[in-house]
């Protein structure tokens, strides 16, 4: 390894925390007491990571494959990659990871006492993603979803301790919103990798083809379709939302932030006519904290 290797790799954990901004949800707001800021961004740091390395985001040079103990022919190969990632995972629970956001996630794991299920879980969607790259029904989807979403809503109940079966069932509900929204934002960039989470059924339905799904903009059936799957994200959002009211002070206001960000979203996409082809919709910070406005005085 050459002397300037260990700066590369500090600019890219740097960098994987830093796409915290780009997130449709706040991932750990200035408002909540730092120890649980740290142990947030510890779990948004793996999660990040493990969708980088399934989607082939990482950062350049092949800093992050040599970490995990990949050789640099083998660094392009997802799926080794990820076996190599999990194996690391579990030396957070045994032993000492050799990545340093695994490094930073062992505290968090010592101190909420959090177990390898849902860690586990996002690393098997990403393997799913390597697979799997059609969904024939919305029930396929939502399964995909238990594995790729629904684990960091439960993570965040556990960081903060306030788990109890009905608030994991009502955050596995937003965490599957935000999802499907995130889905329906990235449309053109997922196809770009050969992806579609539009259920094939849907499709059929609306008269969609996937050609229709490669044009620059969208015609009256890619409209009506995402339309019609971001009115089921919304309302999944709104069964969920209830967990707001569930609990109090700091930690409202950042579930309010979650369900207010997969609102304004959604919002974002009908304000461009439900055209998601160009690109990303995307909520400006108003639209977000008139959202959080209106859940908190709902409570969800």
């Amino acid at each position: 390894m050459t002397a300037t290797a260990p700066a590369r790799t500090g600019d890219a954990e740097r960098g994987t925390l830093g796409k915290a901004a780009d997130e449709n949800f706040p991932v750990a707001p200035f408002f909540l007491p730092k120890a649980w800021r740290d142990d947030l961004m510890a779990v948004y740091g793996f999660a990040r990571l493990v969708d980088d390395i399934g989607d082939g985001d990482l950062a350049p040079g092949g800093a992050d494959a040599r970490l995990l103990g990949v050789s640099d022919a083998a660094a392009g190969d997802r799926l080794e990659l990820l076996d190599a990632f999990e194996a690391d995972l579990h030396r957070v629970f045994d032993a000492t990871p050799r990545h340093p956001l695994l490094r930073r996630l062992q505290p968090t794991v010592r101190r909420r006492s959090l177990s390898p299920e849902p860690f586990l879980g996002l690393i098997a969607a990403n393997r799913q993603d390597q697979l799997v790259k059609r969904y024939e029904t919305y029930d396929d989807l939502l399964a995909y979803c238990e594995l790729s979403a629904n684990p960091v809503g439960r993570l965040v109940l556990a960081v903060t301790g306030t788990s109890t079966p009905e608030r994991i069932r009502l955050s596995d509900a937003i965490c599957t919103a935000l999802q499907i929204v995130e889905h329906l934002q990235d449309v053109a960039e997922d196809l770009g990798r050969d992806r579609i989470y539009l259920p094939a059924v849907d499709m059929k339905r609306f008269h969609v083809q996937e050609a229709d799904l490669a044009r620059k903009t969208a015609g009256a059936s890619v409209r009506a379709l995402v339309a019609y799957e971001a009115q089921r994200a919304g309302a999944l959002l709104n069964e969920g939302a209830p967990l707001v009211g569930s609990v109090h002070g700091r930690l409202k206001l950042l579930l309010a932030g979650f369900v207010a960000g997969g609102r304004a979203a959604i919002g974002a996409i009908a304000a461009a006519e439900y055209d998601v082809l160009p690109g990303p919709p995307k909520s400006g910070k108003g639209r977000l904290l008139r959202e959080v406005g209106v859940t908190l005085r709902g409570e969800g």
